[in-house]
């Protein structure tokens, strides 16, 4: 998890970037619009072995969307290699351990990779898809190294500068359920066409 951070308009053209305002009448066509970027992004992978990582500890409430949606997604029997579910989280503590075992088993894998963050209050139920790599634990100052090609992050709550941590633990296990799985329906749109295409 990270905060969010608004960017200059020349940055924001340098890398793609999609933004969705979830809410719980979040329509079926926002959904296609997001699911549609995703789907174009991983077709243009030159045909690598995509690797779904989804980061998040169980223990932190608010830190819990990525090890939720990697579960949602293995009981959709989704098509491509997942890291992280609420059986197996990665986390700060196992993350490059993990990292290494995608790359030694994977050549040159294209990572995709799923995390919680915080931002202002108005942001909350954001949630962000972006075409480069992202740097877990940035919102609690820790030392991770950068993640993925391409991301897609929810603010679940807004960012305590004092206590960040504290954010996380009080999110509401609603919000965070309510915005897995409109990212796991983004995921699953996105990638059944396009493993449809490619098989």
């Amino acid at each position: 998890m990270w905060p969010f951070q608004r960017k200059k308009k020349s940055e924001v053209k340098a890398k793609r970037a999609y933004y969705l305002a979830a809410k719980e009448n979040t329509e079926e066509r926002e959904i296609d619009v997001m699911a549609s970027k995703v789907r174009w992004a991983l077709q243009h992978s030159f045909n690598k072995e995509i690797i779904f990582l989804c980061i998040g500890s169980d223990r932190s409430t608010g830190d819990s969307l990525g090890p939720i949606i990697g579960s949602m997604l293995k009981e959709k029997q989704f098509p491509y290699p997942i890291y992280g579910t609420l059986e197996e989280p990665v986390h700060a503590l196992n993350l490059e351990k993990v990292l290494k075992e995608i790359y030694k088993t994977y050549e040159e894998p294209i990572v995709f990779g799923i995390d919680a963050c915080l931002g202002d209050e108005k942001q909350i139920g954001y949630i962000l898809f972006k075409e480069e790599p992202f740097i877990p634990g940035n919102a609690l100052n820790k030392a991770l190294p950068k993640v993925g090609d391409f991301h897609m992050r929810a603010i679940v709550n807004y960012l305590d500068p004092i206590s960040p941590a504290q954010s996380l633990n009080n999110t509401r296990l609603y919000e965070v359920v309510s915005l897995a799985k409109i990212i796991t329906k983004i995921i699953t749109r996105a990638t059944v066409v396009e493993h449809s295409s490619s098989s």
